[in-house]
């Protein structure tokens, strides 16, 4: 039996046994507010026994619905707050339409709502971790019902006190607490029903899920990203544009970056990532260049400069040339990869560099990011453009 059943049948017990003290109170003391509230907490049986039917069907998938039944969970929680406004509306007529008594045995009566606040307290405060902690609508819905118990129970007890003085409070203290019942019960069924109604996720979920995207070095943008609710979990949808026209690699990327968001990301079900190549127009070659920028340096991360080319597509003339310094050049750990890093983000294409990487970090990084690798024995970088048949005019 799963943690959120065992809570869900603990909560039926318990709300038997309140009502069950609860109902024995308004007996000896004659209490209207106290009878009203055993009736409340017999409502919270009932909604308890839906509560847990919830739970146990909401896990399940079939043919019919392979995404699970989780909203099972939010409807019964709809369900759960039309029991809470019912409950408030029969209290209220309770109120209004009996004549005010006399209460007795007080003290018997303080006594056994002073249990009954101790019990439901706690309770619901461990109802309602454990709904926090799986995430769960349902268990939460219940809770916070049950901190509602709470706050009428203790009304009750002070106008019962308050009789003992002269003061007969019984129906204004019910009054007061149908006001709590109401707003407990509209807070439910509008959370309820913005789940069933595909509302969009909280704003915390799209931008951590918006941020693991764009962390991705091979990602160039996000066209779209939109989240729903089902129950506790939670569905991911994007659509990106990433650097790579390779499908096989493309399938990486995006079953990388899916398994990450689940990862970090507490109560995800599902995530789909649609994706598309980028269509770039222009296409940027890059050329580590020593201290002087005459010639190509033949250390990749120790180069002091890089010379961005960029042409436009099919053209075989630079349109812009700049000269770029290496941000990295005084690291002494790791600079490879975090030129490597450096350049992926700029968006390069090409890079033409005279010998192999030593290390295999900035292979991994370009290979990752779709950035083509060109070995070249040659001297300057004109050279080496020349003999790609390309060449720059742009004076620097």
């Amino acid at each position: 039996m799963e943690k959120s059943e065992k809570i869900a049948l603990q909560a039926i017990i318990v709300a038997f046994v309140i009502f069950g003290i609860k109902l024995i109170a308004a007996i000896l003391t004659g209490s209207i507010a106290l009878k009203a509230e055993a009736f409340h907490t017999l409502t919270d049986f009932i909604a308890s026994l839906t509560v847990y039917a919830g739970v146990k069907i909401a896990k399940r998938k079939t043919k019919s619905f392979p995404y699970g039944l989780y909203k099972i969970e939010n409807l019964i929680s709809v369900v759960i707050s039309l029991f809470v406004l019912f409950t408030g509306y029969e209290i209220a007529l309770e109120a209004i339409k009996s004549e005010q008594t006399e209460v007795k045995n007080s003290v018997v009566g303080v006594m056994i709502l002073l249990v009954v606040v101790v019990i439901s307290y706690f309770f619901s405060k461990y109802e309602k971790r454990i709904g926090k902690e799986m995430n769960s609508p349902i268990l939460i819905a219940d809770a916070d019902h049950g901190y509602i118990d709470v706050l009428s129970n203790i009304i009750v007890m002070i106008s019962i006190l308050l009789s003992t003085l002269g003061y007969h409070l019984d129906k204004i203290a019910t009054l007061i607490v149908v006001i709590f019942i109401v707003k407990t019960g509209v807070g439910i069924l509008i959370n309820g029903i913005k789940v069933l109604l595909d509302a969009s996720v909280d704003y915390e979920t799209l931008s951590k899920t918006e941020k693991i995207i764009l962390n991705a070095a091979q990602v160039i943008e996000i066209n779209q990203l939109m989240g729903r609710n089902s129950g506790r979990f939670k569905f991911i949808e994007a659509n990106i544009v990433i650097k790579t026209h390779n499908l096989d690699k493309a399938h990486l990327i995006v079953d990388k970056i899916e398994n990450q968001i689940k990862e970090e990301i507490v109560g995800i079900d599902h995530v789909l990532i649609h994706y598309e190549p980028v269509q770039k127009e222009e296409t940027i070659y890059v050329i580590p260049l020593t201290e002087e920028k005459n010639e190509i340096c033949s250390h990749f991360g120790e180069a002091p400069w890089f010379m961005f080319i960029t042409f436009k597509t099919g053209e075989k003339i630079a349109k812009q040339v700049e000269i770029i310094v290496n941000p990295f050049i005084h690291e002494e750990k790791g600079k490879g990869i975090s030129v490597a890093e450096f350049l992926v983000k700029k968006g390069i294409d090409i890079l033409i560099v005279k010998k192999d990487f030593a290390s295999k970090g900035p292979a991994y990084v370009f290979s990752d990011s779709n950035v083509e690798v060109i070995l070249s024995d040659d001297k300057t970088p004109e050279t080496a453009m020349v003999n790609l048949g390309l060449s720059y005019e742009i004076e620097l």
